[in-house]
């Protein structure tokens, strides 16, 4: 992690708690079916934000270092989930987490593997993990097409590719689709040394809400900036042509890559 990196999302903080999708029930059942982890298992949080990832394990009573430089979205983690004892904040990166050797079961990277250098990170990530350890790493992949029928469906979710296309500032450097590439998961675990599962997720949004998922983005201008207001008509325009009862559907593909290094 640059300190450019680590400090994208300081002025995001509020709507990145309030409007980031979270995780299915059904990709931790799948890691708890699979044996990824136990209900003794000691999770490493890498890049943990806000506590999105964190607070789902931390409900199955498990032990979560969190790791996070951002201090914005340490805080806002802190206020969430710090009355649970078994939450540990840490500021720290994923290359050097300051972990004890050998110390974690799990370790996890929910919506930032994609911020880390790649050979540093594996370096840490074989230095904290115990043996025979697993890493997962996910993503909540939003969908620019969909099958479902009506307004709702396909042209939103193409409408609203475009309006990112058209008003970030840097959305094609960082998109974290660059980084979902085999050879880049092969060289971190080994070649076809892991499992990708796949699990459907969406979150309904009103204008308030839409708005606040498009603000929680690094690459999307904020208020202050020369191309907001523009870029705040063009996302009306597309919500009042899109919605159905005053709502829109942003869809996703959770995806999961886990495996042991």
């Amino acid at each position: 992690m640059t300190i450019e990196t680590t400090h994208r999302f300081a002025d995001r903080v509020d709507n990145y708690v309030k409007y980031r999708p979270h995780y299915p029930q059904e990709m931790f059942d799948h890691l708890l079916s699979q044996h990824i982890i136990s209900k003794n298992s000691v999770i490493a949080d890498i890049g943990s934000g806000t506590g999105i990832s964190t607070e789902p394990f931390l409900r199955l009573n498990l032990k979560v270092f969190a790791i996070e430089p951002n201090k914005e979205m340490r805080d806002a983690a802190e206020k969430l989930l710090g009355g649970d004892k078994n939450f540990h904040s840490v500021n720290a990166t994923a290359e050097k987490t300051s972990l004890n050797d050998h110390s974690v079961d799990v370790i996890v990277a929910g919506q930032a593997f994609h911020w880390f250098d790649k050979e540093r990170t594996k370096q840490e990530f074989k230095r904290i993990l115990k043996p025979n350890g697993y890493v997962v790493l996910l993503w909540n992949d939003r969908r620019t097409n969909s099958t479902a029928a009506g307004r709702q469906g396909g042209e939103f979710l193409r409408s609203y590719e475009d309006l990112l296309q058209l008003c970030g500032t840097d959305y094609k450097e960082v998109n974290h689709k660059n980084t979902q590439d085999k050879k880049i998961f092969d060289s971190f675990f080994g070649e076809n040394n892991y499992t990708e599962k796949w699990f459907d997720n969406f979150q309904e949004v009103d204008f308030a809400g839409l708005k606040g998922r498009v603000l929680s983005s690094s690459y999307m201008p904020n208020e202050g900036h020369k191309d907001y207001e523009h870029m705040l008509y063009c996302l009306k325009k597309v919500f009042a042509r899109c919605q159905q009862n005053n709502t829109v559907r942003l869809e996703y593909d959770t995806k999961i890559y886990y495996g042991k290094l």
